[in-house]
């Protein structure tokens, strides 16, 4: 039975702590404001829990209260910590993705990866859970906004899974969550991606005149060497390492030497208008220590193959340099009349056989010099052109 009653709580007036029993108090202070509090031991040290103001709290709601919370000590559950779990504001996903972001801003230098990380949860992961508590998504969710992209855009997917981890892990550690990203389990429910095979990713045909009105957006050495690769339909190594001796603007012709080539052997290459554009355009990047149009970091030595892939990479595309090339040979076929022979000479692959190559004296260099300009039309129109030619 307690100590106090309605009666003698009405009856205090001078400031101090009064028992009702089993470590519940009612403090009056030196106003005359009158509080609850439960003492007890918990995790071995004597702790003070406020129940609230008597205004609030009858006697009796104060020792039900003191008797909850004393069964939760006695059950090894902290009461203050429970507390505060509660009073907590559980975030969205979508604010939490926000809060994740502003965070680590000043790590990421990289402007392009800035907007991505938050570009691919848009367009992903709000939509299905981008409203939902932080602590209410759980692993089918995540499984569910995967499954659509997880065998169509497979980096992108694994991207997007890496990213919503990021965000409940953030979660968890602020105690908003009681668990970490089900992650190992999400991969369970879903099929296994196909390995990469030997063929380079290529972007449609069709999808790159959009991807050059893009990539010209910005100016860069990098994405001026990756515009003069497309439209020579150049490997990324002979783009990457040109020297402006191998160049002869007025005649419209790049001599790539023998020891650039994969095959060996140099190889020409006629320039489209829009090629020769670039080439001159790329002349504020020119270092006098070196003769190279694409300058790297050390400026003696040509950018990198990552420089290039980065690009692509930074604007969320699931494709490589080397790709472009089967653009080119595609359509080519497709969307033009030029017989194969003078697109494999444009690509620099070797004859088929050698007695192929024994009675072909011609490297088309007049076919392809039309043909690389109808390619760079039709990159750069922002529609589909269908270009021809006179068969040989």
């Amino acid at each position: 039975m307690g100590k106090l009653t309605a009666v003698k709580i009405r009856s205090l007036s001078e400031s101090g702590r009064y028992s009702d029993g089993d470590g519940l108090f009612l403090q009056v202070g030196p106003t005359g404001t009158k509080r609850w509090l439960l003492r007890v031991q918990a995790k071995g040290e004597r702790r003070d829990f406020g129940l609230g103001s008597l205004r609030d709290v009858s006697l009796a709601d104060a020792r039900d209260a003191a008797y909850a919370m004393r069964r939760k000590i006695a059950q090894g559950i902290d009461p203050i910590a429970e507390r505060r779990q509660e009073q907590l504001a559980v975030p969205t996903f979508r604010a939490a993705a926000e809060l994740v972001y502003e965070e680590r801003l000043a790590a990421w230098k990289n402007g392009k990866h800035q907007k991505q990380w938050l570009s691919t949860l848009e367009t992903y992961a709000y939509p299905k859970i981008g409203n939902l508590p932080v602590d209410k998504i759980e692993g089918p969710q995540i499984r569910d906004l995967l499954a659509p992209i997880w065998l169509t855009r497979p980096e992108t997917a694994r991207r997007v899974k890496q990213r919503v981890g990021t965000v409940l892990d953030w979660a968890c550690a602020k105690g908003l969550r009681a668990t970490e990203a089900p992650l190992r389990s999400i991969a369970k429910g879903l099929p296994r991606q196909p390995k990469k095979d030997r063929h380079f990713a290529a972007m449609p045909y069709s999808d790159v005149p959009a991807f050059m009105t893009k990539l010209r957006e910005r100016v860069s050495v990098g994405r001026l060497a990756l515009e003069l690769v497309i439209l020579t339909a150049a490997r990324s190594g002979e783009g990457r390492g040109a020297r402006y001796p191998e160049f002869d603007l007025e005649a419209g012709l790049w001599s790539v030497p023998a020891d650039r080539m994969k095959m060996g052997r140099p190889h020409i290459v006629p320039l489209s208008a829009q090629a020769i554009e670039v080439i001159k355009r790329a002349a504020p990047y020119k270092v006098g220590a070196s003769d190279l149009v694409f300058p790297g970091q050390n400026v003696k030595r040509p950018l990198s193959d990552m420089t290039l892939l980065k690009i692509l990479r930074d604007m969320d595309l699931d494709v490589t340099v080397h790709g472009f090339r089967s653009a080119f040979r595609d359509w080519v076929a497709e969307q033009t009349d030029y017989m194969g022979e003078v697109a494999e000479a444009a690509l620099a692959h070797t004859v088929a056989t050698k007695v192929e190559a024994a009675y072909r004296r011609t490297d088309f260099l007049k076919k392809r010099r039309l043909l690389m300009q109808n390619w760079a039309d039709f990159c750069l129109s922002g529609q589909k052109v269908s270009a021809s030619s006179s068969t040989e």
